[in-house]
């Protein structure tokens, strides 16, 4: 399975779980998409906050800052993304590589969020 297929399980999960239509769940999540095809898309993008090695989903949970990096299960961390993850940490966030919608829904379990 994909990076890509990994990350719309996970959000197809978490918004129909979690999303506007349950106004109980107080979380949210979003994605950062920093992938670009053309040189000038990428330099427009960086000069309007692109982070090369930034989280594919931020999730939001009361008083909790969530990053995930979704990976396939052989998938491994560019130098970027281990750069990002060590900034991150350093500042007190949990930082999660995620490698299927299971290990999605186990780190929300950690906080007490389910459906």
């Amino acid at each position: 399975m994909t990076e890509a297929k990994i990350q719309q399980e996970i959000i197809r999960y978490f918004t129909n779980n979690f999303g506007l239509k349950h106004h109980d769940k107080q979380c949210l999540i979003f994605s950062v998409p920093n992938e670009t095809s053309s040189f000038m898309e990428l330099k427009r993008k960086k000069l309007t906050g692109l982070l090369p090695g930034v989280a594919d989903l931020i999730v939001l949970i009361p008083n909790v800052v969530l990053f995930i990096e979704v990976k396939r299960p052989e998938g491994i961390q560019s130098e970027k993304q281990k750069a990002f993850e060590t900034k991150v940490s350093a500042l007190g966030f949990r930082y999660e590589i995620v490698r299927s919608l299971k290990d999605f829904q186990e780190i929300l379990a950690q906080y007490k969020i389910s459906v």
